[in-house]
């Protein structure tokens, strides 16, 4: 808490009233800080003058209140990881499959590519066992994205046999690639 131990008048105006010019007693600052119930800080955390909680806007000053119980996600069970190809594995897992195999292009720093991401895990678990399903990092795995030609990401190829079929540029609705992936199944 911070008291005043001395004040200064310093003028800074005619213009300006006399009243504002008077300099402001310890004592009168102490008292309103003691009425008002200002918060008391100490280190980083913040204990309030008034035990009670009290809401100001969108903050609300009292005792925290911490909640009880364990932390249940119910979409652990529902969540499929798509596994990632690099350079080394290409060739074992996308061209010598005998499924047919959906590649998704993407980085970590494309905000389209982040958006169709749910959807390539929600076509994932709907096609499995008919479908595999795989990401490049383009960052990672630059000469695979070389040699199939990509410029732009997202770009999502399917391939059947080791030969690309088909290829969808774009973060796209999920019914379009349910329709290219339909025609070769």
């Amino acid at each position: 808490m911070a008291t005043v131990l001395e004040s200064i008048v310093v003028p800074r105006s005619s213009a300006l009233p006399s009243a504002s010019l008077s300099p402001i007693a310890a004592s009168s600052v102490s008292s309103r800080t003691g009425r008002l119930g200002l918060p008391h800080f100490t280190g980083l955390k913040v204990r309030s003058a008034l035990q009670t909680s009290r809401s100001v806007g969108s903050l609300t000053y009292g005792p925290a209140r911490r909640r009880r119980g364990p932390v249940v996600c119910e979409a652990q069970d529902t969540a499929v990881e798509v596994p990632a190809v690099s350079d080394a594995t290409w060739q074992s897992l996308v061209l010598d499959a005998e499924l047919p195999v959906l590649v998704e292009f993407w980085a970590p720093w494309c905000g389209p590519c982040r958006m169709i991401h749910p959807i390539i895990d929600e076509l994932a678990k709907q096609y499995a066992g008919k479908l595999k399903c795989y990401k490049v990092n383009t960052d990672e795995s630059a000469s695979v994205a070389t040699r199939y030609g990509i410029r732009s990401i997202p770009t999502v190829i399917i391939f059947k046999g080791g030969e690309k079929k088909d290829a969808v540029i774009g973060a796209v609705p999920k019914s379009t690639l349910t329709t290219s992936i339909e025609k070769f199944l």
